[in-house]
């Protein structure tokens, strides 16, 4: 069983969790604006790398509140975790996080 931290209750197993998707998906400005296939790729496209990768998080059967995971897509370890109105995550893992692995900023 894996365990997931939770910014909010702390380590808790993963069966408390569910997958939201990848994250910092921003929506569309003006929705009606858009055909079908910019709308579809709205909907249906997402990211799929191997290595780090943003996702979204809800604690279901905990506090019910939503966050942001860093997490390696081939170990699966979650590099790091963060409330989604915070400006860094907090590190979980014993990784350092991707943005100082590979120079980049995560948001």
């Amino acid at each position: 069983m894996q365990l997931i931290t939770c910014p909010w209750c702390g380590q808790r197993e993963e069966i408390e969790f569910h997958y939201g998707g990848q994250a910092h998906i921003a929506y569309p400005e003006d929705p009606y604006a858009l055909d079908d296939e910019q709308w579809a790729q709205y909907v249906f496209f997402r990211d799929n790398p191997k290595g780090p990768f943003a996702e979204r998080w809800v604690h279901a059967a905990g506090c019910r509140r939503w966050f942001n995971a860093l997490r390696d897509t081939v170990t699966h370890e979650f590099l790091a975790v963060h409330d989604i109105r915070a400006q860094h995550p907090l590190t979980t893992g014993t990784a350092p996080a991707a943005h100082q692995r590979k120079g980049q900023e995560v948001s």
